[in-house]
């Protein structure tokens, strides 16, 4: 890529659940597009690869052992980042777990992770980084949010519940910091090709997204990622608050 298209050149993002899927790809995506990158995630190994091959493109790279439910290393990559990388432009919100069911008869321990990775960790993390982006009068946080977060279907009540969180939260949050110069995203997108759906731990919840999955052209992680570059790639007097992406055979 060269420069002429490199938008992001000089600025530094911070991806978590960056080890594989959606947030690999946005890493990738935003290295591409000239950011200095931190990768946050649990699994070193992943991180190891990615970070790897990032390098070898040319892109700086910070890696980041990072549980977004646990609020200090939250607050600990964002500073790490700073430190290491020199500043934060670009906080993309992506870790999360989509454990499908049935509210009768579900494991409420499925929704402490859901509810803790998706709506916790959203918010540890914007909690970590906000202040400083006031402090500059930029940057930008895009919180991955879901076609859940707008549409509430049967078998998926608790998944829904913490999208929602997600856009309550994101768009407050908006309506607090949009006039000192900070921009706040979401990005919902329909049917994507991941692993999300293996950690399903009901049965038929499990059989049931498999089928849906493979009844349609998914998107790929590729396509959501390009949907982040977009977003933080505007002018400074531009803010795209809002995507939703579903593949073209999906109904809702």
């Amino acid at each position: 890529m060269t420069e002429a298209v490199r938008p992001l050149s000089g600025k530094v993002a911070l991806v978590t659940g960056a080890s594989s899927g959606i947030g690999e790809a946005t890493a990738v995506a935003l290295a591409e597009a000239g950011a200095a990158v931190a990768i946050g995630a649990r699994r070193k190994d992943r991180l190891d690869a990615l970070a790897g091959r990032l390098r070898e493109d040319g892109a700086a790279v910070l890696q980041l052992d990072l549980d977004v439910t646990d609020e200090q290393a939250c607050a600990d990559a964002v500073r790490r980042t700073r430190e290491e990388l020199g500043g934060l432009d670009v906080l993309v919100n992506n870790a999360g777990v989509m454990l499908l069911g049935t509210i009768v008869g579900a494991d409420p321990e499925d929704w402490r992770r859901m509810l803790s990775t998706n709506v916790l960790g959203v918010m540890y993390m914007t909690h970590a980084a906000i202040e400083g982006m006031v402090e500059q009068g930029s940057g930008d946080i895009v919180n991955m949010s879901s076609v859940a977060g707008r549409t509430v279907r049967k078998g998926a009540g608790v998944y829904n519940a913490s999208k929602w969180a997600v856009n309550a939260f994101s768009e407050s949050l908006r309506q607090e910091v949009t006039g000192r110069g900070v921009r706040i995203s979401l990005v919902e997108p329909g049917a994507v090709a991941t692993e999300l759906r293996d950690h399903i731990t009901q049965p038929a919840a499990k059989a049931s997204a498999e089928q849906m999955y493979t009844s349609m052209r998914s998107l790929e992680s590729e396509d959501i990622a390009r949907a982040v570059v977009y977003v933080v790639s505007q002018p400074p007097h531009v803010a795209v608050n809002e995507i939703l992406v579903r593949p073209t055979d999906q109904e809702r």
